[in-house]
């Protein structure tokens, strides 16, 4: 019973932590969708293919992306910490605990949490580029529910890494992040494909 309770409040700090992260997921899809910075919508590669004569990430990775990971991963990240505090839940966040919930600590963690969302999920794109994945799909066969957790888990090893910097978390339980990161991220994208902010819920 204390080994499930444990679990339990661990998970809820793991989303009480990184609740930005995943605000700055969903913004940045609709963020991709409007005709702000439009210039910036060009690919990441500038098109370029590797040595293998494959395009390096492909379309869908485009700067204006990642500027929205930095800017609205920092956003959310900084609003949260005026909440956790008005709400009196600091100690459940993996940030505060062995650091003060200012501004400028969470300005530093935001912009973290947007990088490594953003970077974590280039050398996925550039795996399936290699295999001639079509962007935005994932493979059939054998490999496909790999993909499916891969295409799911990618920025949660990025985002937990950054937790890591600065709360010990250990192998297990940034491995547990990343299995809860897989499937909560399964079940945004569900939702996201129902309100047709993605092309396909995978």
């Amino acid at each position: 019973m204390n080994s499930l309770k444990f679990l339990a409040e661990t998970i809820v700090k793991m989303y009480v932590t990184l609740l930005p992260a995943i605000i700055a997921g969903v913004l940045v899809m609709v963020w991709c969708k409007t005709k702000i910075m439009k210039p910036a919508m060009k690919p990441m590669d500038m098109g370029k293919n590797f040595c293998d004569g494959k395009r390096i990430f492909g379309d869908n990775k485009t700067w204006k992306g990642f500027i929205g990971y930095l800017l609205f991963g920092t956003v959310s990240t900084v609003i949260w910490g005026v909440v956790c505090h008005a709400a009196n839940i600091e100690h459940l966040n993996f940030f505060y605990a062995y650091h003060e919930n200012t501004f400028l600590f969470n300005l530093m963690t935001g912009f973290l949490l947007g990088l490594g969302y953003a970077l974590f999920e280039l050398p996925n794109s550039f795996l399936k580029r290699r295999l001639d994945i079509t962007p935005g799909k994932t493979i059939s066969g054998g490999w496909r529910f790999f993909f499916i957790f891969l295409d799911q888990a990618d920025s949660i090893f990025g985002c937990a890494l950054v937790v890591w910097l600065f709360y010990d978390l250990g192998i297990g339980l940034y491995l547990l992040y990343v299995l809860v990161g897989a499937f909560t991220h399964i079940v945004m994208n569900v939702l996201l494909y129902l309100c047709k902010l993605r092309k396909n819920p995978f």
